[in-house]
C-alpha cells in the first residue's frame, strides 16, 4: 500500500511538473484569480522548459565540482597523513555556508561580472558541507573489525578504500549529495538577480509586477523539481546499495 501510494504521487507531482512546463494554459481558471488588473496568469515572457533546463544545469554543474572537491577532501582529512587538516577543512566547508548566497553574488560579481558564472560560485560553496561532512562521516563510521579483516586479506591502502570503505560509506555521501542538490535547486534562484539564465526569472517578474500567479507557477515548478530529482537519487542510491549488498533485495 504505501509503496502504491508513492509510486502514485510520484506520478502526480511528475504530470503536474509537465503541466506546468509544457501545458501553463491549461491551469489558467485557477492562476487568473491570483493576478490584478486583468494581467496575464501565465508567464510567457521566456520558454519555462528552457528555463528549467538553465535552472537544472547550474545545479548540476556546480553539484559536480562541489561533490568532487567535497569527496577528495573527505578522503584526505580521513587518512593519517591528512588527519591533522580535518578541523581547517571543515572551517572551510562551513564558511561556504555561513556568507549568505547573496553576498556571495555580490563578490563574485565584481570579479566574474554578471551571468552565470557567480551564481554557480554560490551553488559551489554552499554544497561543499553537506557532502564533505557526510563523506567523512561515512568514512569514520566503517568498522575498525572490517578495516583489521581488510588488511589480513593484503589489501593496500588504496585496495581497502575503494573495495572497502566506500562501498561502506556510499549511503551517507550520496545522501549529502541529495541534501546538496536539494538545497541548491532552491538557492539558485536568486541567479537570476545577477541575469543567470533560471526559474528565479518567473518568481522575480512575480515580484515585480505584483503577479502572484508568476510566483505561484515558478515556485511549483522549483519544489517538485526539488522533490522529484530527491526521490530519484534515492532510488539510485536504494539500487546500488542492493547491489552492493548493503540492503536486502
Amino acid at each position: 500500500m504505501k509503496l502504491l501510494a508513492a509510486n502514485l504521487f510520484r506520478l502526480l507531482a511528475l504530470a503536474l511538473l509537465l503541466v506546468l512546463l509544457f501545458r501553463p494554459e491549461w491551469l489558467t481558471p485557477i492562476l487568473a484569480p491570483l493576478t490584478k488588473f486583468g494581467a496575464s496568469p501565465i508567464y510567457t515572457q521566456n520558454s519555462l522548459p528552457s528555463l528549467a533546463l538553465s535552472h537544472l544545469e547550474l545545479i548540476f554543474v556546480s553539484i559536480g565540482a562541489s561533490g568532487i572537491l567535497a569527496v577528495l577532501g573527505g578522503i584526505f582529512v580521513t587518512r593519517p597523513i591528512g588527519a591533522d587538516f580535518l578541523p581547517l577543512s571543515r572551517a572551510i566547508a562551513n564558511a561556504g555556508q555561513t556568507f549568505p548566497p547573496v553576498a556571495v553574488l555580490a563578490l563574485a560579481i565584481s570579479t566574474t561580472g554578471f551571468g552565470a558564472v557567480p551564481t554557480l560560485i554560490a551553488l559551489f560553496l554552499y554544497a561543499l558541507l553537506p557532502i564533505f561532512e557526510n563523506t567523512v562521516a561515512g568514512l569514520q563510521q566503517v568498522p575498525a573489525s572490517v578495516l583489521d579483516a581488510a588488511d589480513g586479506m593484503g589489501m593496500n591502502g588504496w585496495q581497502r578504500l575503494f573495495r572497502v570503505e566506500l562501498p561502506l560509506a556510499l549511503p551517507l555521501i550520496i545522501e549529502g549529495l541529495k541534501i546538496a542538490t536539494v538545497i541548491n535547486i532552491g538557492t539558485a534562484t536568486i541567479g537570476s538577480t545577477v541575469a543567470a539564465k533560471g526559474l528565479g526569472e518567473v518568481i522575480i517578474a512575480g515580484l515585480i509586477n505584483d503577479n502572484t500567479a508568476f510566483i505561484l507557477q515558478g515556485g511549483l515548478i522549483v519544489g517538485l523539481m526539488a522533490v522529484l530529482i530527491y526521490d530519484g537519487m534515492e532510488m539510485i542510491e536504494h539500487s546500488i546499495t542492493r547491489k552492493i549488498g548493503l540492503q536486502p533485495h
